[in-house]
């Protein structure tokens, strides 16, 4: 007898599920409030899932590369940058962009819906990212000749706004001790080169300088350029020249908030390994508020990085600084404080979550192996995609009609519990997939909603499976709510296996492939886990209630569970001491028990179904009489069987037992 744990054990099951959902709309439409989708905040949330390049429009840009030494580019650096391209933009999620190359000279780049002007940024920049000593900070206007006193003041005060760069916290203490045991004699010597070259000759300034720090190299040329540059003019934040990689030069902020006199390149962007960021990790383990990038190098740039930091450490403000120049502009100025023999760094400031994952993403695929020239920017309709998509929708509607037709046919009422089981599926997706393009950029392309409509069958074959293990229990002769477990325990097993190999295969697929072809092995593989999580928190427990209603525990021929219709032709026992016939047209009475090896005759399947009739045995049922034992119940079910062989008279077998039972 079932406990009333057991009982509650699917209700409770459902009400997890139910919260769940609402968990999951809750937390969309609280986005909705809170970081609403709009023109200028693209990646916002919104109650619909955003859309891909082929089903929305967007933003195409064509590229044409250009080498820096002017030679013509490669199929393989061409191939190279279009997948430094695709790894910026899908840095952020699955965000359906469109990448290929246009002849042999062209890259076309298409971005769905209406980008940020940084993603375009981003996408267009041509990357050469390099690393340089600072020697001199100014202002960002120009600086006239008689401010030039009161601009050399100013780099101190720049300087100390500067970013900090630390090493990595399981090597913090070990850089602290060497930072303050020791300096660097040749940078000391440095810091006194321009009153040393005020008395040389020309010859003598031609002289190489000792260190890429070396204030030497600012030679009254460079002054006078940096003096006339002004960083404040939209012209001078363009980009493009990255300058001599052997010599100092001249550069703004990216920002245009400062102008620098950069040393000779020191490393370059192709030596980083990895770049992320994400919030600070104390000493002790504990998290804090406060954004960082974290930067690794491989074993040459590791080296090269060792000997900057440890040069740079033990100089003044601004020398201290090394600058991140990505396209000639300067996108980070870290103050470097320890020596870092590691090569895994931590950048401070005052970041914030999009700044620090911007310069995080400069920093990772900012080494392109060609800069680009912008030939044309243009938005493009989704007139096509959107024709396909109505032909899409249309196309699953159908399926979905068809599937409901076919289980209403095959399972009578029992069919509506794989109708709801498709309509929850269908709810779960449309959440996920809506919460997905707010967090992680995902948008949805016409190969994403073949996947949705491929899930159709997946998940109803689920069903399928489990409602033909109930079925097949049914025919060995147990009772509904015995079926319903122990088909369950059965289907389970088949169900896991076949939505296991789904889900491999659309992982493979989705690393092995590009473009749309991503996009169907992501909905593929999310509709499977949807799959599971309906199975097992909905239709098992939903099944689990309806096993105790009377109208399908009776095998109501509307119920999709009809013994008839099942070919039942024993009888089996329905449980509180009745005995059901499945094909008698009278029941036969139960006066005892039998013993287990009793003869018992066939029942021939008669031609014409008669109405299902319960047997109830003597002393079964009524308070004035025994209940029966197990043995006793399995006889009676022989004797019905046994006495239904006939016209409605019991069988000689069944009347010798009477007789045995009598004497």
């Amino acid at each position: 007898m079932a406990t009333s744990s057991t009982r509650a054990r699917p209700v409770r099951t459902l009400v997890t599920l139910g919260i769940l959902i609402v968990v999951l709309f809750g937390s969309l439409f609280a986005g909705t409030k809170l970081d609403p989708k709009t023109e200028d905040n693209p990646g916002g949330a919104s109650l619909t899932p955003g859309l891909a390049l082929d089903l929305e429009g967007g933003t195409q840009i064509i590229l044409q590369p250009v080498t820096t030494d002017g030679s013509q580019p490669t199929a393989e650096d061409i191939n190279q940058a279009i997948n430094v391209i695709r790894q910026r933009i899908d840095a952020q999620g699955v965000s359906e962009a469109e990448i290929t190359s246009q002849g042999q000279n062209n890259i076309v780049v298409g971005i769905p819906g209406q980008p940020s002007q940084e993603t375009i940024d981003l996408v267009s920049t041509s990357a050469q990212m390099r690393f340089r000593p600072v020697l001199t900070v100014g202002m960002p206007t120009a600086t006239p000749a008689d401010e030039a006193a009161d601009a050399a003041a100013g780099d101190d005060a720049a300087a100390e706004d500067a970013p900090e760069a630390t090493e990595s916290a399981d090597a913090a203490e070990s850089g602290d001790a060497a930072s303050e045991e020791t300096g660097d004699p040749a940078a000391d010597e440095a810091t006194d080169a321009p009153a040393d070259d005020a008395t040389t000759d020309p010859a003598e300034e031609a002289t190489r300088p000792e260190n890429p720090s070396d204030l030497a190299q600012i030679t009254p040329e460079l002054q006078e350029q940096f003096d006339a540059l002004d960083c404040t003019l939209p012209e001078n934040l363009v980009g493009g020249d990255s300058g001599p990689t052997d010599s100092a030069f001249v550069a703004c902020a990216d920002d245009g908030s400062a102008k620098y006199i950069l040393g000779p390149v020191e490393i370059e962007g192709t030596d980083i390994s990895n770049a992320n960021s994400g919030l600070r990790v104390g000493q002790n383990g504990v998290v804090t508020n406060e954004w960082v990038v974290n930067i690794e190098f491989d074993g040459e740039g590791t080296q090269a990085f060792r000997d900057v930091t440890t040069r740079l450490t033990s100089l003044p403000a601004p020398q201290n600084q090394f600058a991140m120049v990505l396209d000639g502009l300067v996108i980070s100025a870290p103050v470097s404080q320890v020596a870092i023999p590691d090569g895994k760094a931590e950048i401070s400031g005052s970041f914030t979550r999009d700044s620090a994952a911007t310069l995080a993403n400069q920093l990772n695929f900012g080494s392109l192996p060609l800069t680009f020239e912008v030939q044309s920017q243009e938005q493009i309709s989704a007139t096509l995609g959107s024709e396909q998509l109505e032909k899409g929708l249309l196309a699953g509607a159908i399926g979905m009609l068809l599937v409901v037709i076919y289980s209403l046919f095959q399972y009578r009422m029992l069919g509506l519990v794989t109708v709801a089981s498709l309509g929850i599926a269908a709810v779960i997706t449309f959440g996920v997939i809506s919460v997905l393009s707010w967090t992680i950029g995902y948008r949805l392309s016409l190969a994403g909603v073949a996947g949705l409509i491929v899930a159709i069958g997946i998940t109803a074959d689920s069903f399928i499976v489990y409602f033909e293990r109930i079925r097949d229990e049914l025919r060995d002769g147990r009772t509904l709510n015995s079926a319903v477990e122990k088909g369950w325990q059965r289907a389970r097993r088949t169900i896991l296996a076949s939505d296991a190999v789904n889900f491999v295969a659309a992982i493979v697929l989705y690393y092995l492939a590009v473009g749309g072809v991503r996009g169907f092995a992501f909905t593929l593989g999310l509709t499977t886990l949807v799959d599971l999580v309906v199975v097992f928190l909905f239709t098992h427990p939903l099944m689990q209630l309806l096993a105790r209603t009377k109208f399908f525990a009776n095998g109501h021929p509307a119920s999709g569970l009809d013994p008839r219709r099942l070919g039942v032709r024993t009888a089996r026992y329905a449980g509180r001491g009745r005995v059901v016939g499945a094909t008698t047209t009278e029941a036969a009475p139960v006066a005892g028990a039998e013993p287990e090896d009793a003869p018992v005759t066939d029942a021939p399947e008669p031609t014409r179904a008669a109405p299902v009739r319960e047997t109830v045995g003597a002393g079964v049922g009524r308070s004035d009489g025994p209940r029966m034992t197990i043995a006793e119940r399995r006889a009676a079910e022989r004797r019905a069987a046994a006495a239904s062989g006939d016209d409605g008279s019991p069988s000689a077998d069944a009347a010798g037992d009477e007789n045995e039972e009598k004497h």
